[in-house]
């Protein structure tokens, strides 16, 4: 049986073409709609012909103009096509005509767009489990990366046709993100689409980098320290001889099977992903054929900040995701310089919220401290502004004719300013005394760190005791403060730490009243090496910090006090001497360049914008 040239079955296989799509939709709008069903008949069946495809894709592509919104039905068929995993000459011919149709009928811009967007991760799969269908995706498609370009090919195409697709575009994309939960495979295959949109589509960079990382921060605070700490000490256990439990099961397990399981933490794992996948990305976007390309590096850098300010400053205990920001700076001076500028304006301006002001001085000090390529002379002149800052502040206070007391609800940017002073003299005290002990040493006294220590508003009592102990340890070893007399002073009178509760009231707090904590502590992702946890610093993102960060270089036993009430006697193990000190969690508890030289250097003070940031701007 046959009708206008297409061939009748059950089901149809075969086309021979007679009628043209034109005279089949012409049919349609007279009402007779037969042919019209069978076309999209055709177009659904799974097994039909790559030649018979393009054969139809050609036609509805010379007709794309007569394809109104009326004839969704049949778009929509063609828009539900496998057509990335078909022949290189249908893909061709699918693209040239979506690209044609939302060229002609803009109405169907977004469906195919939400279709081409739908391709940025693996596709679904139905698993049969248990009598139970489980959808699930396929991660390990070989032909996930052609499919990647085939879409992304059209996308781009589409962009260049159609001006206001960057317009439609990004609601979908955020309606798309895959839930964090899926898996690392799924989330870096689609990240990394995102991400090579704006290549061609930089409009809405800014945004597409405020998505991901707005995602991977949710990943980032469900992975905290503690967390990963005890999963580290969890592994580490089951490397030893195992206690015996009062229930132990190992009767029911096969032989072959261990009775410790050694996992990785799903989240981080996940994060860990991300991460180097930004890394990359920030790294190719910064450098072109292995050179610094600076006015990309300029656009990036102010994009990545627009998202700091938003998203990464306001979230505390984020303990990875600004190592992307880390990285960034690595690669000139002058852009970790416009980073401590752009956070000294947020400290010092009183109109900013306590609260970010209160970070920046955290993520001040923290950078000054670990950041491997600050040189020393950039270290001096953040010191120098900060103290400054402290001095003024205490003038102030002095001059108000009230007595002052250990209010962090009122002096909580004050307090984190000297926790992060007193933390970069931790680290950095070596860089600045060695070459000239005599000049170094007196740069120290010229801080007048006697005074800040000695002030009423006594902030060695707010501060973590780990950093005040280690700050003490470090100023009694070069005699520039002695702080012992006001630490056991503090320990005897416990005077009160005053903070505001939700309802306004005034309640004293104990360990850690300024819920600090260091944003560039040691970068802590987990992961499973020949079945031991280890830290990510050999792993993954992790090989692109280790060689810039300053890991913490233990003081000798001579330079530590014996122990008195509130004070370290000994040496800590761990490369972060704040254990036991820092915030594990919410709660309050006690790809790079071989040189990070540049020939930009700043002068003796951090400028606004800085001096070696304005040359290269």
């Amino acid at each position: 049986m046959e009708a206008n040239g297409i061939f009748l079955g059950s089901p149809v296989k075969t086309v021979r073409f007679g009628g043209s799509v034109a005279e089949i939709l012409a049919k349609h709008k007279m009402g007779d709609s037969s042919d019209y069903e069978l076309l999209k008949h055709q177009l659904a069946d799974p097994e039909i012909k790559d030649a018979q495809l393009i054969n139809w894709l050609q036609e509805l592509r010379r007709s794309a103009s007569q394809l109104s919104k009326q004839h969704e039905p049949i778009i929509y068929t063609v828009l539900r096509l496998d057509w990335a995993n078909r022949s290189l000459a249908v893909v061709e011919e699918y693209i040239a005509f979506i690209t044609n149709l939302v060229s002609a009928q803009t109405v169907y811009l977004v469906p195919c767009l939400k279709m081409l967007v739908s391709h940025f991760t693996p596709r679904r799969v139905t698993v049969a489990e248990g009598g139970v269908d489980v959808s699930d995706s396929e991660d390990d498609d070989e032909n996930l990366p052609r499919n990647f370009a085939h879409s992304q090919q059209a996308l781009q195409l589409i962009s260049r046709y159609v001006p206001t697709t960057s317009h439609f575009l990004m609601p979908i994309l955020q309606q798309n993100f895959p839930f964090v939960e899926k898996s690392s495979n799924t989330l870096e295959c689609y990240v990394h689409n995102l991400l090579r949109v704006t290549m061609y589509i930089p409009s809405i960079r800014r945004d597409v980098l405020e998505l991901i990382i707005g995602k991977m921060l949710k990943l980032d605070v469900n992975a905290t320290r503690k967390d990963l700490v005890e999963e580290g000490e969890t592994v580490e256990q089951s490397q030893e001889s195992p206690e015996e439990g009062l229930f132990d099961m190992d009767e029911d397990m096969p032989e072959d099977q261990p009775s410790q399981c050694v996992s990785t933490h799903p989240v981080a794992d996940r994060l860990d992903v991300l991460m180097s996948v930004l890394m990359a990305y920030i790294k190719d976007i910064s450098h072109d054929n292995g050179c610094l390309h600076i006015e990309r590096t300029k656009d990036l850098y102010r994009d990545l900040m627009s998202v700091f300010d938003k998203l990464i400053l306001p979230t505390h205990a984020s303990y990875h995701v600004q190592y992307m920001l880390f990285y960034l700076f690595s690669f000139r001076l002058a852009l970790a310089e416009a980073f401590l500028d752009h956070l000294w304006k947020i400290l010092q301006n009183p109109s900013q919220p306590a609260v970010l002001r209160q970070a920046a001085a955290g993520y001040m000090g923290s950078f000054l401290a670990r950041a491997k390529f600050i040189p020393v002379l950039t270290v001096r002149a953040c010191l120098d502004l900060l103290f400054s800052w402290i001095h003024r502040y205490i003038d102030s206070q002095d001059s108000s004719g009230t007595p002052a007391c250990c209010d962090i609800s009122l002096h909580g940017p004050f307090y984190n300013t000297c926790q992060a002073v007193f933390y970069a003299l931790i680290f950095r005290h070596r860089h600045i005394l060695e070459g000239n002990m005599k000049k170094g040493l007196e740069y120290l006294q010229s801080l007048n760190l006697e005074r800040v220590v000695m002030c009423q508003l006594n902030p060695l009592k707010v501060c973590l005791p780990s950093v005040t102990n280690m700050f003490a340890a470090v100023t009694r070893k070069y005699q520039v403060v002695f702080c012992y007399t006001i630490i056991e002073r503090n320990n005897r009178h416990v005077l009160p730490v005053l903070r505001s509760s939700a309802g306004g009231d005034r309640v004293t707090t104990n360990t850690n009243p300024l819920d600090s904590y260091f944003p560039f502590d040691p970068y802590m992702l987990p992961s499973t090496l020949n079945g031991i946890c280890v830290c990510l610093s050999f792993h993954r993102s992790g090989q692109l910090i280790e060689p810039l960060y300053q890991v913490w270089e233990e003081l000798g036993d001579s330079e530590l006090l014996p122990t008195g009430k509130g004070q370290k006697g000994s040496r800590e193990e761990d490369d972060d001497f704040l254990c036991g000190g820092t915030p594990l969690s919410g709660e309050i508890v006690g790809m790079t360049p071989s040189s990070y030289e540049s020939h930009l250097r700043s002068p003796s003070s951090l400028g606004s914008p800085p001096y070696a940031f304005s040359r290269l701007l």
